[in-house]
């Protein structure tokens, strides 16, 4: 029984004690490098073992962070408000008996912060709209301690997204992450300026993807983290363990205004559309039905659908009109893709460039049919910043 219980447990242990003492430290690198990959495979971008840079074997960030960082700006907004002396005279009941338009007015500078991220040699900064909606004066800070007035671009409310250009050289750009295939549990960083207190990186995963219902924007298609985000790192960079740009950071979910594990990032691949089509355009460029649509099921009008969408109502004059759709059709399919959601519908229209002929699938008094149509050009709001 000692034998058993004692000595076999001891012999293995002095075992393993002689091999550890006469292994090379090659051999010792080529398990680190070995266990390293097996638990952070993004990790393993070499193809030695003595090609990884020690901080990744031992599991560290640091390389992704240095390349990212630097290209991920401090963004202060201010505006001027004119007002009362004193809110309670602007109240419309105080309004309504009497007349303060010849009062003196005060005026206040409103100042809030946030994070973009230089995104093109030519100066181009990506943040989100909220950032700098109504702002009179934008500063850009970067990481090397230079600051410049920025200049505003445009804005796209619709994924609370602005497009902002600054005049300095040489500037530091971040690279857009080439992978086609961000997956749930995939390591990230988040860099952003939390609270003002300056730079910071915190890390988590992906805890989820294509987001939507959380009525944050129009186009809701958000990258779900658990990287702590918080006020002041809206605009930021969220990159993968390469240090490239998979998304932009948005918004979080918390009861209290602190992280608490849910943040939420727009997706590169719109970051980027919206990025182009604000260059080349000056607004961003989206497809149009023209049509308001609901969930199926007993619908107001009395029918009971089984799938797709309810048409509710129809723009005059849009492209859904034109091509002879009707109140109460349900749309079933675009171009041959079963529909699910409003927002997977607004998602896929929206990505057609105006112009394109599309087939929608719909249902009429329980009949299928097909019906052809030319793509319109969704409307926009042109916003000042």
């Amino acid at each position: 029984m000692l034998k058993k219980y004692i000595l076999l447990p001891a012999c293995i242990g002095l075992l393993a004690a002689c091999i550890i003492i006469f292994i090379h430290d090659d051999q010792v690198e080529d398990l680190r490098y070995a266990l390293a990959s097996w638990l952070y495979p993004a990790l393993a971008t070499h193809n030695t073992p003595h090609g990884l840079n020690r901080s990744l074997a031992h599991f560290s960030f640091a390389d992704a962070a240095e390349q990212a960082a630097p290209a991920v700006v401090n963004i202060y907004s201010s505006k001027l408000v004119t007002e009362a002396p004193n809110r309670w005279f602007d109240s419309p009941q105080m309004r309504r008996y009497f007349r303060f338009e010849d009062m003196p007015r005060r005026q206040r500078l409103y100042s809030s912060l946030g994070s973009g991220v230089i995104v093109d040699p030519r100066g181009y900064v990506l943040t989100n709209h909220h950032v700098v909606a109504g702002a009179d004066e934008i500063i850009v800070a970067l990481q090397d301690g230079r600051e410049v007035f920025a200049q505003w671009i445009g804005s796209d409310e619709e994924t609370d997204l602005a497009v902002l250009q600054i005049k300095l050289n040489p500037l530091p750009v971040i690279t857009w992450s080439t992978m086609d295939q961000l997956r749930v549990g995939d390591t990230v960083l988040a860099i952003g300026n939390p609270f003002g207190v300056g730079q910071t990186v915190t890390k988590g995963i992906v805890s989820a993807k294509n987001r939507s219902g959380l009525q944050l924007s129009t186009f809701e298609s958000f990258i779900q983290t658990d990287a702590a985000i918080n006020p002041g790192n809206s605009g930021g960079a969220l990159v993968d363990a390469s240090g490239e740009l998979v998304g932009i950071n948005t918004a979080l979910f918390s009861r209290t205004g602190g992280s608490q594990g849910i943040g939420f990032a727009v997706p590169a691949a719109i970051a980027q559309k919206v990025l182009n089509d604000m260059i080349q355009e000056g607004r961003v460029i989206r497809g149009w039905l023209g049509v308001f649509t609901q969930p199926s099921g007993p619908s107001a009008i009395g029918k009971a659908t089984s799938q797709g969408l309810l048409i509710a109502g129809i723009f005059k004059s849009s492209p859904a009109m034109e091509a002879g759709l009707r109140v109460g059709d349900v749309l079933t399919h675009i171009n041959g893709k079963k529909i699910h959601s409003e927002q997977q519908s607004r998602q896929l229209i929206a990505y057609y460039v105006p112009g394109t002929s599309i087939t929608l699938t719909i249902k009429r008094n329980r009949k299928q049919m097909d019906v052809d149509l030319i793509i319109g050009q969704r409307p926009t709001l042109k916003h000042d910043p």
